[in-house]
């Protein structure tokens, strides 16, 4: 790993620590991209209606009341009674107010809601309704109908807030005129559009006073503020405080100083923060958020440094709480074994001038025997595990001889140059052969009716064609040198260096940046990697992740050190048609 300059390579030092029990850091000024802006600066549409108790439409509103306020300051109001064409039950005057004589003059419902509109605006806001459900379906309903766009602007259900904050100690039930009796509302509701908006306006402001308590102060914290998180674990948020606003890769800190869990986030300060204060419905995540001290972070400078390092960390770290990535540097191989009458045996250790003789990693020792068990049936391999000499010694043969599935070496000292040819040729990435045997038995096997064993026969082909596809991305990179890679990113274009398939530094470009002048920079400045003695000097998931990455339409090669590596892998290398089978039928 070569050290550049600040924010150009890859750099594992820690930034940003806050532990649980230090006092808070300094406040910092957020970009209004983060956690979106704060809600002092949040423009809420209070909106309330009055209908005549039909479904949604052109013919339910009879009231329209809504009160714009930002930074508790009532900035407009908007108010109006609507005709609604059709007869008010008596039911609906009696609670209202509203008879049909007040109505039969006023606007119709095209004309107000085209003013209501006007008065929502096209700047960002939020709706705030008590019950907002039915307010905004009402809305939506009579948009619809008119052929109007009805703005995509978040929502907020005072309802759902005030259960929130409300015990029911302070307040019997959580109607709009009790609530606004709870939190001393200049304004009580009365069943008229605008008062009860105006209530509503007070609710909402004793609603955010109570929430700032527990760190919601932006509009995110407030767009997951009903979610079922505990306050104890809604006021640790501040451990997110000094994370770094970019990309980056974060740690979860233990009690012990141990690592707990290793994430990555174009945001690493937005990303943590939402463990915190939003509803987290996986039980061992939840248990690791309230476990943790502190959060540590390390910035990169792009979207792929990041996954790397991540990668690298869970694999080293082996941390309690990511299920993904762990030991994968310790994967399985399969290779023949050195002698007289060879075997298949499966390895976790691989020197690097093995590559093109063994075939892997899988994913698990458990792939690896179903790749054993299919070219053991397709070539005709010996199965058996002792070492034989080259000589027969007069041992009798096994049971597989009697079963027919061996010639018996053992007995004859006859080698399996056919079997082993075979089996080399499958080992340096050609499946074919061993593929279309499986297909074939497949097919054999379904077509008796045997799902069960074609399921079995399947998942051997999988296991197979998955070691032979991990190889050939291993390979295009593992055995090349150098690479040099530009590929556009979130502002520009983010440019890597890859060495004997480890990535070696990253780089994004700055506004008019050349990305070929920045590859031939950081080509330079990086020390090549010697010539690894391991193949396993990577682990398989860095690769996939640097694979993907340079198989992108987007990316521009700028160096290659032997490009017909990589021209092999474009090309997709041996195609191999894996099936679909029925269910079997204990499934049906």
């Amino acid at each position: 790993m070569t050290e550049l300059h600040p924010g150009r390579s890859l750099d594992l030092t820690p930034r940003h620590a806050h532990r649980e029990g230090a006092p808070p850091p300094a406040p910092v000024q957020l970009a209004l991209d983060e956690l979106g802006p704060s809600l002092f600066d949040v423009t809420f549409v209070v909106v309330d209606l009055e209908t005549t108790g039909g479904r949604p439409g052109l013919n339910s509103i009879t009231e329209f009341g809504a009160v714009k306020v930002r930074g508790g300051d009532v900035i407009e109001e908007f108010t109006s009674l609507v005709n609604p064409r059709v007869p008010i039950p008596a039911n609906i005057t009696m609670l209202t107010g509203i008879t049909n004589s007040m109505v039969a003059l006023a606007p119709d419902l095209a004309e107000v809601m085209a003013g209501f509109l006007r008065f929502v605006g096209t700047e960002p806001a939020v709706f705030v309704a008590h019950n907002a459900r039915f307010d905004i379906s009402h809305l939506k309903g009579a948009c619809s109908e008119l052929g109007y766009s009805f703005p995509a602007h978040p929502v907020i259900d005072t309802v759902r807030l005030a259960r929130k904050v409300f015990t029911r100690d302070e307040t019997p039930n959580y109607k709009l005129a009790t609530l606004a009796r709870v939190c001393g509302a200049e304004v009580q509701p009365t069943h008229r559009a605008l008062d009860d908006a105006r209530a509503t306006v007070d609710l909402l402001h004793a609603i955010l006073s109570r929430l700032g308590g527990i760190g919601v102060t932006h509009l995110a914290d407030l767009m997951t503020a009903t979610d079922p998180v505990p306050a104890k674990r809604r006021a640790r948020a501040h451990l997110a405080d000094g994370l770094p606003r970019g990309t980056g890769v974060y740690r979860f800190i233990g009690p012990g100083s141990e690592v707990l869990y290793v994430g990555t986030s174009v945001n690493v300060y937005k990303r943590v923060r939402q463990y915190f204060t939003a509803a987290e419905r996986r039980a061992r995540m939840a248990e690791m958020v309230d476990l943790a001290v502190s959060v540590e972070a390390t910035a990169t400078a792009t979207q792929l440094e990041a996954s790397v390092l991540e990668v690298r960390l869970i694999n080293e770290l082996d941390p309690p709480y990511n299920r993904r990535s762990r030991r994968s540097a310790q994967r399985p191989w399969l290779a023949l074994t050195s002698e007289p009458f060879p075997r298949l045996k499966v390895t976790r250790k691989v020197r690097f001038d093995q590559l093109g003789q063994v075939l892997g990693p899988f994913g698990s020792a458990k792939q690896a025997s179903r790749a054993v068990e299919l070219l053991q049936a397709a070539t005709g391999l010996r199965e058996c595990t002792p070492r034989l000499p080259a000589t027969p010694d007069g041992r009798p043969a096994c049971h597989l001889h009697e079963l027919g599935k061996c010639d018996a070496p053992c007995l004859t000292g006859a080698p399996q140059e056919q079997a082993v040819a075979a089996v080399s040729s499958a080992l340096a990435g050609n499946v074919a052969p061993a593929a279309a045997h499986a297909l074939a038995k497949i097919r054999s096997l379904a077509a008796e009716a045997r799902y069960e064993q074609a399921a079995g026969e399947r998942d051997r082909l999988y296991a197979l064609v998955g070691g032979a596809k991990s190889l050939e991305e291993l390979r295009s990179l593992v055995g090349n040198p150098r690479i040099v890679a530009a590929r556009r990113g979130r502002r520009g274009f983010d440019v890597v260096v890859i060495d004997y398939g480890m990535l070696r530094a990253s780089a994004a470009t700055r506004p008019g940046e050349d990305p070929e002048a920045l590859g031939a920079w950081l080509d330079a400045a990086t020390e090549q990697l010697p010539v690894p003695e391991l193949a396993a000097h990577v682990t398989a998931d860095e690769v996939r992740l640097l694979s993907t990455w340079l198989m992108h339409e987007d990316v521009r090669l700028i160096k290659v050190a032997r490009p017909e590596l990589l021209t092999r892998s474009l090309a997709g290398g041996y195609a191999v048609a894996l099936p679909l089978l029925p269910q079997s039928r204990a499934e049906e």
